[in-house]
């Protein structure tokens, strides 16, 4: 499966940097030129808006197919430089293809923003959204999607900056979201203020085969969910998470991966649903640090979809975890909670902080082995045997975060997990592996605790 998914990203790459070979360049300088040739447009085209503000007063839409080699381009004369003001977004209606939005400004009303159902092979790139009033800044129908290297900021109102939505009961599939940056997002009242929010719990059991990485959350605080995942199959990995009073949340949906992400001063992740593996994250500040939902209803025995599945089989393992307030939980539920069943923690760093896990439910089937712990209150309930007190020596880095160094000794991880391909650095894992989210290793750094000037729409420009 995540060869298919690589393969459809090098495609997507592929279509990405095709937009350099063009077949006509149409410079507008009015709304109304901007859509007249959208309308006349053909594949390899690139209509540029002169840099100004625009006010809108209708959708600008799109209904046009262009080619992986000569997709449609539809830029701003410069990154940022075109501002789209007023009631009118950009829309992509079905059955549109190869079509990049690039280096706009959107200050639109919000909800107005979206690539359709029946749309594919479409980009949003190097864009600034910054919408008004309530709705998404950006809402994902089609498939096969690519959305990068944008900012979205300075949101205060309900609705989201990304919605990944799906037709009839199917999650938009091979999304490749990447490289954006999401900063100030006001806490709102009430319900429907997630960051992002990949999926809704009717598309929940449908498998979307999707990455998002590479992304940047600071300060979003618009709920208590930050990455709000409602689907099944979502690979989460290489994000950094700093400064938010938001959780990336497994609400709804199965089988997701989490790995080689930063949280840095934020309430960390909570999980439900089944067979998901965490593995590879680094956690600092953080309260928790990772929190196993106390289930309240078990959707795979009739429930509906909306309930708060129970946490079966999860494997959480190979994560660091530093000075969290709170490190592995699982909170009472009232009046009762269905609690969690079959779940894996092994071979997991825990140094500083409360104690190394409180688990206040049901818990039956679990597993633990090889954790290690030191500098924490005491162990907690993790059991005798399945942990060892060391003083794992780790030193910060240049990047301000801990790996280990060349003191650390005895770190040696217990059993046998063949899921864990990545360390925190994006380096291959090799045997014998040791304990936490770092692993030795003289293969390239992929991954690392992202800043501002790493993601976003001028990040690599030059």
């Amino acid at each position: 499966m995540m060869k298919r998914i690589f393969t459809f990203i090098l495609c997507l790459f592929t279509f990405g940097i095709a937009t350099a070979g063009f077949a006509g360049t149409i410079t507008v300088s009015s709304l109304p030129e901007l859509q007249a040739a959208i309308d006349k447009s053909a594949a390899g085209d690139v209509i540029l808006l002169k840099n100004g503000v625009y006010t809108s007063t209708n959708d600008i839409v799109v209904r046009k197919k262009g080619t992986a080699a000569k997709p449609i381009t539809i830029a701003a004369e410069s990154i940022g430089g075109a501002e789209i003001t007023g009631a009118g977004g950009v829309k992509i209606a079905g059955p549109s293809a190869y079509i990049v939005i690039r280096g706009f400004k959107f200050t639109h009303l919000s909800g107005k923003a979206e690539t359709g159902e029946g749309s594919s092979f479409c980009r949003w790139t190097r864009n600034i959204f910054e919408t008004t009033g309530e709705g998404n800044y950006l809402t994902v129908f089609g498939s096969d999607q690519q959305i990068d290297h944008n900012t979205f900021q300075n949101k205060n109102a309900l609705g989201k900056f990304i919605g990944v939505r799906g037709t009839g009961k199917q999650i938009a599939e091979r999304l490749w979201i990447h490289h954006n940056y999401f900063h100030n997002f006001s806490q709102q009242r009430g319900n429907g203020a997630e960051a992002v929010q990949f999926g809704l719990s009717g598309f929940s059991l449908s498998s979307s085969n999707s990455i998002f990485e590479y992304n940047l959350f600071e300060n979003c605080e618009g709920e208590n969910e930050l990455l709000s995942v409602k689907s099944s199959a979502l690979t989460v990995r290489y994000n950094t998470i700093r400064d938010c009073k938001a959780q990336l949340t497994l609400r709804h949906g199965n089988f997701n991966q989490v790995y080689g992400n930063y949280f840095n001063n934020t309430p960390g992740i909570r999980i439900f649903g089944d067979d998901h593996i965490i593995y590879s994250n680094y956690f600092e500040n953080c309260n928790s640090a990772i929190n196993i939902g106390n289930g309240g209803a078990e959707v795979a025995d009739g429930a509906p979809l909306t309930s708060h599945d129970r946490p079966d089989r999860v494997l959480i393992a190979f994560n660091t975890l530093i000075n969290n307030k709170s490190n592995i939980t699982l909170n009472p539920r009232s009046p009762i909670g269905l609690g969690a069943t079959a779940v894996t923690i092994a071979n997991n760093l825990i140094q500083g902080g409360d104690e190394a896990a409180l688990i206040k439910g049901p818990y039956v089937n679990s597993k633990w082995e090889g954790n290690v712990i030191f500098n924490v209150k005491g162990p907690g309930n993790i059991p005798e045997g399945a942990y060892r007190t060391i003083d794992p020596k780790l030193q910060r880095d240049a990047t301000g975060t801990y790996h280990l160094s060349a003191a650390s000794q005895a770190l040696k991880a217990t059993g046998n997990y063949p899921a864990i391909a990545f360390d925190m650095d994006g380096q291959p894992c090799k045997m014998p592996l040791q304990v936490g989210a770092d692993q030795p290793s003289t293969a390239p750094v992929k991954a690392k605790i992202l800043t501002p000037a790493m993601v976003g729409h001028t990040a690599d420009l030059k």
